[in-house]
């Protein structure tokens, strides 16, 4: 993993920019504090913060191919990078390096766009082809690896992150209120859209193509389910051939030329990906894990339980309300949008923990939850779409106490809370968003606190319709879970699972994570599974959990799952809370950003103080979070953004197209 950065002009030609490559580089060094790079001609400047995991030696980048007419910057990997080389050698081209990195321009020279349906990986590149002046940007088909851009006086501006684009001095630093009124709805914003006004980020299985001064946007992937499903075959066969492509993606992950380790929570996947590991190595396996204070987050007696199985050496950090308080600053300067959950913060400390112990790359759980039908919003989906077809049912609602079996299901107070929380949008079952709407309702509490200025200028824009614009045609004709899948994974998997808690808490430690249950094959197969083997009655992940009975204790593969989450408005309220809170929630700060409405915060702040985390409402915890998080935003980004000259710190290797060999002088 590292960082990318760089510009390309549409037209005109100019000098180099070798200042603002410096800034946009030093602005991510975190991802990558292991090599620099730059090249330069008077029509593209690309810059590269190198974390080496793959040919240590001879992978510096930015890479060109033989002639040097293409070149490219390049954050991520292309774990069939070996096979894939194979293939090209027989074609003809000649490899100086054993990097993925060279594997993927010569894959770009002899395939053009279409060798993105070749890799197997998670990554975001731009290559720029000298001899016809074309730039070509492209990200992984889930969106593991994220590439954000802005067009702005005749050149596209691009990097990892956004910090990146904004060391350009004359590019606006602004909030962009739609976006902010998305993630207050879906927890993220629908690409290209960001939290920042005229910041687009590349979608996910997307790529862009700028030649002759035209820019094209091309969807190359998306997920997709069918619309009928194999009644015959056994749930065995279902969970064998899972089973054997978790392997391999594992496998596929495992290669790198450094000490690979795993996150291991405790829970079922990331438990699967770790005991699979060991199919692969006779060393023992590093393990990672986050512990609690608070007792109502912790899982350690699972993971100790897991480590203490698989005979790993484990090493746990754990997580304070200080901790969380402490580090949520750092947090935001990372997500580079608002945030509704303080989850992301154990994650932040977790890969630091990674690093002390000097390790660049772990296999992690993530994914499987939105493939295989692990999250409660499925299982609500099936609840609710059951009780849509008699919403005055009296017994039907009654299910929700197979859900959530410490939910008191007597008495007039439970009554209430089953009819207007769960049984709000019952008569829009045919939505595409239906799915979501109890998440929504409690999320958009948020906008209750925004300014009037605010709501007027939102008034009539609808951040429900926005991941339902491009809808696969048949989209309809789906089963109800697999339309709840998909818009899952285009909305909080990509936008925040893999971004806010994924990609950016590993990359701020210089550490890569890697997603076996994101191998494209494994996902598209899962697609495939019917639904009721996904989640069997209300056993979520059925299938998963016949695939692994021989690889982990029936402890794991039977205990009921425990959602990630960490305190939250709690960690913020305490008598030693850092200085930051009070400023940023003082009615000056508020006044300044101009988003919420200073009286309204300060007595949801004095409710936060008054009631303990197990009275305070999920809607006013958001509240408190998204808030704080917003004017953390805007006060890193818009406010106090990085003195540029502080940015220009580090020594480069740099190449021309001026010389006449690729060997880079200092500069």
């Amino acid at each position: 993993m590292c960082g990318i950065a760089g510009y390309f002009q549409l037209t005109d030609e100019h000098p180099p920019d070798y200042a603002l490559i410096s800034r946009m580089v030093n602005s991510i060094r975190h991802r990558g504090p292991d090599e620099f790079g730059a090249y330069f001609d008077n029509r593209c400047g690309l810059g590269q913060a190198r974390l080496s995991i793959i040919d240590l030696a001879g992978g510096s980048q930015p890479l060109c191919n033989e002639d040097r007419s293409l070149w490219i910057t390049y954050n991520g990997e292309i774990f069939n990078y070996l096979e894939l080389r194979e293939q090209l050698i027989e074609a003809g081209h000649r490899f100086r390096t054993n990097s993925d990195t060279e594997v993927i321009i010569h894959a770009y020279e002899q395939w053009g766009t279409d060798c993105l349906s070749r890799f197997n990986g998670q990554f975001a590149f731009a290559i720029y082809n000298r001899r016809d002046k074309s730039f070509f940007i492209a990200r992984d088909r889930l969106g593991i690896r994220p590439v954000f851009y802005t067009f702005h006086h005749g050149r596209i501006y691009f990097g990892s992150e956004i910090k990146t684009i904004f060391c350009e001095p004359s590019i606006p630093r602004q909030i962009d209120l739609q976006g902010l009124d998305e993630i207050f709805t879906w927890w993220t914003t629908a690409p290209p859209r960001t939290a920042f006004e005229g910041i687009h980020e590349l979608e996910a299985g997307t790529c862009l193509l700028i030649k002759n001064g035209q820019v094209q946007t091309h969807q190359y992937w998306t997920l997709s389910f069918p619309e009928t499903f194999d009644r015959k075959r056994h749930y065995r066969s279902w969970a064998e051939e899972l089973r054997e492509l978790l392997i391999d993606s594992v496998r596929l992950r495992l290669r790198a030329d450094v000490p690979v380790g795993a996150y291991l929570s405790g829970g079922l996947d990331s438990s699967a990906t770790t005991a699979l590991i060991k199919h692969f190595t006779d060393t023992k396996v590093e393990t990672f894990s986050i512990a609690f204070h608070d007792a109502a987050y912790d899982e350690s007696d699972y993971q100790k339980q897991m480590a203490d199985f698989l005979g790993t050496s484990h090493h746990q950090i754990k997580c304070s309300y200080k901790d969380i308080a402490e580090y949520f600053p750092n947090v935001i300067w990372h997500t580079e949008r608002p945030i509704l959950r303080t989850a992301p913060t154990p994650l932040y400390l977790l890969s630091r923990l990674v690093r002390q112990h000097e390790f660049k790359v772990v296999l992690t759980g993530e994914g499987s939850d939105e493939i295989i039908g692990g999250y409660d919003i499925f299982k609500e989906t099936l609840i609710r779409n059951f009780w849509a077809r008699n919403p005055e049912s009296r017994w039907r609602p009654l299910l929700l106490k197979k859900l959530y079996p410490t939910l008191p299901l007597s008495g007039a107070r439970a009554r209430f809370y089953l009819e207007t929380f769960y049984k709000a949008g019952l008569a829009k079952r045919n939505e595409f968003y239906f799915s979501h709407i109890p998440r929504m309702n409690t999320t958009t509490k948020i906008k209750d606190y925004f300014i009037p200025d605010v709501r007027n200028a939102l008034q009539e824009y609808d951040s429900v319709s926005v991941f339902g614009e491009r809808l696969p045609d048949n989209f309809s004709r789906w089963h109800h879970l697999c339309r709840a899948q998909y818009i899952e994974a285009k909305s909080l998997l990509a936008g925040y699972i893999l971004s806010s808690q994924g990609d950016r808490m590993a990359s701020a430690n210089a550490v890569e994570g890697r997603f076996p249950f994101l191998d494209h094959r494994l996902v598209e197969f899962a697609a495939t599974i019917p639904p009721w083997l996904k989640i069997f009655g209300l056993n979520e992940k059925y299938v998963l959990k016949k695939a692994m009975l021989k690889e982990l204790p029936k402890t794991i593969t039977d205990r009921v799952k425990q959602p990630y989450m960490a305190p939250d408005s709690n960690c913020f309220v305490q008598q030693d809370s850092p200085d930051y809170i009070s400023e940023l929630l003082s009615e000056n700060a508020l006044q300044n950003s101009g988003i919420f409405h200073p009286k309204h915060v300060q007595k949801l702040r004095e409710k936060c103080k008054r009631l303990s985390h197990a009275h305070l409402s999920f809607k006013d915890n958001m509240s408190f979070i998204g808030i704080l998080s917003t004017q953390l935003l805007f006060r890193q980004f818009v406010e106090h953004f990085p003195d540029i000259k502080s940015l220009e710190r580090n020594k480069f290797s740099v190449w021309e197209d001026y010389s006449k060999t690729p060997t880079g002088h200092s500069s």
